[in-house]
């Protein structure tokens, strides 16, 4: 593994993906809400779902920042299942029902991956400063406040409100600045190759690749000497 542990002064973690999904993409636990829910789309289809709400989420201002977890969920399934429903693949009476369902599964999911992952921040949290550098909705404090888990981050650095998304780098120098440390003396831990550890490693900082589930077989592919299967492996490592 390609990593200075002595250097390592602060942290930056990213949040989705890693933080509520062990490392999996939330396309990859939508879909298996579908299955439990009993949605009965193909996967090509639902992915074209989930691209519609992506977009529309960016395009519009549906999460509003008192919006917690719960609520970002039954806004983001009910576009989905009615994009579904309006191109004839799902019918719409079903729409409410199905959405709610979906949406409590991701909850449950996502909490028990945050519930895993509490130990390890707090953990840390007594060692180094850390920050969140999260592409989000603009209610990302909120979420993090409902899983009890905002007290750990010395800032929060989310796109929406600072104006900057991955990948593009310069959100991870936000990130840096906020800790006041050196680009080599920072850790980013994050889910996406694409997103978080190029532009993260293209500043300067060191990286841990938590890799699950892609969203493309490219990604899922992809190699890197520093990826790790669970977030407890960040404090067995620097901890």
């Amino acid at each position: 593994m390609d990593l200075d542990v002595s250097k390592i002064k602060g942290i930056i973690f990213d949040y989705g993906g890693t933080l509520d999904t062990g490392g999996d993409h939330w396309s990859e636990v939508i879909w298996k809400a579908y299955q439990e829910a009993g949605i009965a789309v193909d996967k090509p289809t639902f992915r074209e779902a989930y691209v519609f709400a992506e977009r529309e989420l960016a395009r519009t201002r549906h999460i509003l920042p008192e919006h917690d977890f719960g609520d970002l969920l039954l806004i983001k399934m009910r576009l989905e299942l009615q994009w579904l429903s309006e191109n004839g693949h799902f019918p719409p009476a079903q729409v409410e029902e199905k959405a709610k369902a979906a949406a409590d599964y991701c909850y449950q999911v996502a909490k028990a991956k945050v519930d895993e992952a509490k130990p390890v921040l707090a953990s840390l949290g007594k060692k180094y400063p850390m920050v969140l550098v999260s592409n989000f909705y603009g209610n990302v404090e909120s979420v993090l406040k409902d899983f009890g888990i905002d007290g750990y981050f010395k800032k929060i650095i989310e796109s929406a409100v600072v104006g900057v998304r991955k990948p593009d780098p310069k959100i991870f120098e936000l990130g840096v600045k906020a800790l006041g440390l050196s680009a080599d003396e920072t850790l980013v831990v994050g889910d996406s190759y694409k997103k978080d550890i190029v532009p993260a490693e293209r500043i300067g900082c060191q990286v841990l690749w938590i890799k699950g589930i892609g969203w493309t077989p490219e990604e899922d592919a992809q190699t890197h000497p520093n990826i790790i299967s669970d977030i407890t492996e960040v404090g067995s490592l620097i901890g």
